[in-house]
């Protein structure tokens, strides 16, 4: 078997700095919760792919399905063959969806196709050309989904120019100083000083922000922002690339809420591990394009959608979304043993098992510490944890852990994290004196 180290070899020879990993243990086997690196170490899995794995790593019928549909159809690209499982996952997604009326959907391979098809889609359907979108959110690494992220550091920032007619207004984080208030406020003045509702194809909300750090959009506000788009015929749409598939407790973190989006784009834990995505929407707003506009070479490929269809059945067999309320309930708890332990730790928060908690140098004064959010994901990582920070300070750090795992699996994870933060919190006072 190749080592690491070889592997390492390979890599700086090979692989685009840009595009290249900065850990050195290379995933060798997975299950559920747990991985294999190529020397044969074992690590706990708390950031499941960025979000990809609710269902863990190779859950047995996620592998079946997939194993079945690879002895029967590979590939023939659905819009110049189509084959059953697209359209069974188009009928299953636009049962679940809570968009308005009678829904359609469409697939395709990444969150970020999903949501220059979502943009496409709008502009289609409405005639008007302008995109809003809020600081902080993360849409995706293609030129338009960057235009519309609202953070530059690492995704903006070396490759200039940015589609036109993209604007931002403010996400409301309280904790921040940023109330709901300002954050409407701020979207107002967005209409009086850059772009009038007129020109506003969609307004485009993560209902839990992903990399922008695990912060859940009231039902207050998105009932607000709603109404906004009502009365200025502008379009809903809910990006829910990494809290969809029962991450929130609900299938969809739009649920909570009660707000029905005109557009949903998902992807992610959708087919758990396969590379799939999808637009689902109201079936006029659907509509609008003109035949041949929408699709791609391998857009619903079918290996993904056999896994896409699996995961909804395992979702409802395995009652996964009181598991994710469980897990998130468990995952809070122990946060805030931690705020009580450690004065770094702050404004914890989770909505169902998609959890976080902040790391801070002053809680007084809220001041983010970016440094020791590193710091403890490279000791968490030497301890056989994987551990992903976020946020727009770089100072969250976001638990993933499959809503699968075993609940020995999720406290060793835990136990993983409290160790660390205690020695990296003796290390911190020795250097002080």
């Amino acid at each position: 078997m190749t080592s690491n180290a070889e592997l390492n070899a390979l890599k700086e020879r090979y692989v685009a700095k840009g595009a290249a990993s900065p850990a050195t243990a290379f995933a060798d086997r997975a299950e559920n919760a747990e991985l294999w690196d190529a020397d044969g170490n074992r690590f706990v899995d708390f950031a499941g792919g960025i979000g990809v794995l609710n269902l863990g790593h190779r859950h047995p019928k996620v592998v079946e399905a997939v194993k079945a549909q690879l002895d029967r159809v590979m590939h023939t690209c659905q819009t110049v063959m189509p084959y059953e499982p697209y359209v069974r996952l188009a009928e299953r997604l636009c049962q679940v969806t809570p968009v308005r009326g009678d829904a359609k959907a469409m697939l395709v391979n990444s969150g970020a196709e999903a949501l220059e098809n979502a943009v496409k889609i709008a502009r289609a359907s409405t005639g008007r050309d302008a995109i809003i979108t809020f600081d902080g959110s993360f849409h995706g690494r293609t030129f338009m989904t960057l235009a519309m992220t609202g953070k530059v550091l690492p995704y903006k920032n070396d490759f200039g120019a940015m589609p036109a007619d993209v604007f931002r207004a403010p996400f409301p984080l309280p904790y921040y100083g940023i109330s709901e208030e300002d954050a409407l406020h701020g979207l107002k003045m967005l209409f009086k000083t850059d772009v009038a509702p007129h020109r506003v194809a969609a307004i485009i909300i993560e209902p839990v922000q992903g990399e922008g750090g695990f912060y859940a959009a009231s039902k207050e506000f998105l009932e607000k922002i709603r109404a906004i788009c009502d009365e200025h015929g502008i379009l809903l749409i809910a990006d829910e690339v990494q809290s969809g598939f029962a991450r929130t407790g609900k299938l969809f973190a739009m649920e909570h809420s009660g707000v029905e989006a005109d557009l949903m784009t998902m992807a992610k834990s959708l087919a758990d591990g396969m590379p799939l995505s999808a637009v689902v929407g109201t079936d006029r707003v659907m509509d609008a394009s003109g035949p041949n506009s929408l699709g791609g070479t391998y857009s619903g490929n079918p290996l993904g959608c056999a896994a896409g269809l699996a995961v909804l059945d395992i979702i409802r067999e395995e009652k996964i979304l009181e598991r994710s309320q469980a897990l998130g309930d468990r995952l809070a708890e122990r946060f805030a043993r931690w705020r009580e332990q450690f004065d770094c730790v702050d404004n914890i928060r989770n909505l169902g098992a998609m959890a976080a908690f902040d790391l801070v140098k002053d809680r007084n004064q809220r001041t983010p510490d970016a440094d020791l959010a590193g710091a403890l994901c490279r000791e968490a990582r030497a301890r056989g944890l994987i551990l992903l920070s976020c946020g727009l300070y770089g100072n969250a750090i976001r638990v993933l852990v499959p809503i699968t795992a075993e609940d020995a699996v999720v406290d060793e994870g835990l136990d993983i994290i409290e160790s660390a933060l205690a020695d990296l919190a003796q290390s911190a006072q020795r250097a002080t004196g």
